[in-house]
């Protein structure tokens, strides 16, 4: 979540006296009472302002413009305080929307500059309480935006909404009846800490507990299928490659049993009359060919 001070992420500080700001700004209260204290702009103004800004790039109009519709941000901002977000916060990314209305204002259009302005604020607004009201976003989509700023005022109380009421609102926001409930109940969850607080019992009913272990991760379990592949598939492979001897003291020696405890090389040895270390050297080559074999699987 950012951290800003209203002072000064919001205005510029060489600009606070020129426009009529006194004293230190060091905190919001400072801030919302100095920019109440601005005074507006008449119509006549506003439309002299917005041309010399869009022919001539004067963006000392730009800043007027701006200077006088603070007191709009901090007025929308009011209505976002109940998502428990900083005050600060909301009012810098409302001035952000408002300098990109500032920005494509037509002032031939015959509109105000408040009216243009404010879908530029509440969507700068919207966007940032969507990215920090929770960890994990809520809402996504078109319709679950539309659904998590409007939902709130059609509810009474905690209480979960009645089938009429879910009804009436996905009527009301053009939205299936279903996608209201699994936003009613987004809604209704909050964030769960992964891990226990302290180091006590409490740890065994974390979510980090009785989380998918390790081995469901999708590269674990590629590497097991990787394994077991190698394992069935290329073990076979390998073998055919060897002369019937070279796979007789393989699997003799290390296939015979799943502990690990093959045939001797002295056993072998006798079976095929020839010395121990013979059978050691069959086994040497037979094995790095076999590894050569598996290569591919790996």
């Amino acid at each position: 979540m950012k951290a800003a001070t209203a002072s000064n992420a919001m205005i510029p500080s060489s600009n606070v006296m020129a426009l009529g700001f006194s004293g230190a700004l060091g905190n919001i209260d400072a801030y919302i009472s100095a920019v109440n204290r601005l005074p507006m702009l008449t119509q006549e103004e506003e439309v002299s302002l917005a041309r010399r800004l869009r022919d001539q790039n004067d963006l000392g109009a730009a800043q007027q413009l701006i200077m006088s519709h603070l007191r709009l941000v901090v007025s929308i901002a009011r209505g976002y305080l109940g998502y428990g977000l900083p005050h600060a916060d909301l009012i810098q990314e409302g001035n952000i929307g408002l300098m990109k209305a500032v920005k494509r204002f037509d002032p031939d259009q015959g509109v105000r500059l408040v009216s243009y302005a404010m879908h530029w604020i509440k969507a700068e607004m919207h966007e940032y309480i969507l990215k920090n009201w929770r960890l994990v976003k809520v809402a996504t989509t078109k319709a679950q935006r539309k659904l998590f700023f409007n939902l709130r005022s059609h509810k009474s109380g905690l209480d979960s909404m009645t089938p009429d009421q879910v009804n009436e609102l996905a009527k009301t926001l053009n939205v299936k009846r279903e996608e209201v409930i699994e936003m009613e109940t987004r809604l209704s969850g909050r964030d769960i800490a992964l891990e226990a607080p302290s180091d006590d019992e409490d740890d065994k009913f974390a979510p980090i507990a009785y989380l998918s272990s390790e081995a469901q991760e999708p590269t674990r379990v590629l590497e097991s299928q990787d394994y077991d592949r190698m394992q069935t598939e290329g073990l076979s492979t390998a073998l055919e490659k060897l002369d019937p001897r070279s796979r007789r003291i393989v699997e003799a020696r290390w296939l015979a049993n799943d502990d690990g405890s093959g045939a001797t090389l002295h056993e072998l040895a006798d079976e095929f009359g020839v010395s121990a270390e013979r059978i050691r050297q069959i086994e040497a080559v037979a094995l790095k060919k076999m590894k050569g074999s598996l290569a591919a699987y790996a």
